[in-house]
């Protein structure tokens, strides 16, 4: 009777072993290339929770735009093919278009005013993207947007005499450039580098160390020193991917998704160390005056007709202003 329990328990645990649910692979997508701050800390995340889960969930990142643009990148995660993005503006407003209301340009002057703004807007802009089947598991930016160009650019007007480069799909903010006088050429962000090797494009507006680690300030050695918008960054699960892990260790899964925000959110500091590099490596960065500050801030603001109601609701752009507005007034902005 012994040794016919002992088999009955060797089947059982047989079996249990047999129908174990299999280790996950994650499939991440990002545009940051190897070896840069972003992919170091999304990897580091990665481990985390591969020794969260004890092994069952393993991450493996594209880096460097190697699963596509971000607009790629979502279509990938909507069938599948892809499980998580880090994704910037862009790639978020593919989702849910009411992140445009923190990219409109010239809106914020600090990252300060940005954090007062989003901390209040995060609930409303969550629930958007859940809303679509994507759970934000956390923020993280890719830095402020400058102008690189192969020409000087100090005032508005510099500018349209060049052939600036914007997110492809962005039709509202393409139509928006056009009827201020701009020339945009909507390109995927693999793209950049050719297109300004190639000539079809000789503007472009980026974050600086994304501007260093693909080297495109190479190629277009001029930089505007007017912070033009912050790059707001997240990263972003599939809900059906998310629902699928085991109930117990999401909490702390989240925990190392906000630890990795955190440390994203750092990386916006390295923006000034990497202008310093590249102008070691030839950079050429030309002050802008207030004068021309004001009027690059009205000439942003001509453009936004095009943008809200179309893109981004007007009401939720309206808020921001106000949040904006009363961190100013708070004394915050000075």
């Amino acid at each position: 009777m012994r040794r016919l329990l002992a088999v009955a328990c060797a089947l059982l645990i047989h079996l249990a072993a047999g129908t174990a649910a299999p280790a996950a692979t994650l499939k991440l997508g990002t545009l940051a290339p190897e070896g840069s701050p972003w992919y170091e800390v999304i990897r580091d995340m990665g481990e985390a929770w591969k020794e969260i889960s004890d092994g069952q969930i393993n991450m493996r990142i594209y880096p460097g735009g190697i699963a596509g643009d971000e607009g790629d990148m979502v279509r990938k995660m909507r069938i599948g093919q892809l499980h998580i993005a880090a994704l910037s503006g862009g790639g978020l407003a593919d989702i849910a278009p009411e992140i445009r209301a923190l990219q409109m340009p010239m809106m914020f002057r600090s990252y300060d005013e940005l954090d007062y703004v989003r901390e209040r807007i995060r609930p409303e802009l969550e629930a958007a993207f859940e809303a679509r089947g994507f759970t934000l598991l956390t923020w993280g930016d890719a830095g402020w947007l400058y102008f690189f160009t192969q020409e000087p650019v100090v005032g508005p007007d510099d500018l349209k005499a060049l052939k600036l480069f914007v997110w492809t799909g962005n039709t509202a903010f393409v139509e928006a450039w056009k009827d201020l006088g701009y020339q945009p050429v909507p390109l995927a962000a693999t793209e950049i580098h050719m297109g300004l090797l190639s000539g079809l494009i000789n503007a472009v507006i980026v974050p600086p160390i994304a501007a260093l680690s693909f080297q495109w300030f190479a190629l277009a050695n001029h930089m505007t020193d007017l912070k033009f918008v912050p790059l707001v960054g997240a990263l972003i699960i599939s809900t059906g991917t998310w629902e699928s892990f085991p109930e117990e260790i999401k909490p702390l899964l989240l925990d190392a998704a906000h630890e990795a925000g955190r440390r994203l959110r750092e990386v916006r500091h390295l923006g000034e160390q990497a202008i310093d590099v590249m102008q070691d490596h030839g950079l050429l960065v030309h002050p802008v005056p207030p004068s021309l500050v004001a009027a690059w801030e009205e000439r942003a603001r001509l453009g936004y007709p095009k943008i809200i109601g179309t893109v981004v609701p007007p009401d939720l752009v309206a808020k921001v202003e106000r949040l904006r507005d009363e961190y100013r007034a708070s004394g915050g902005g000075r």
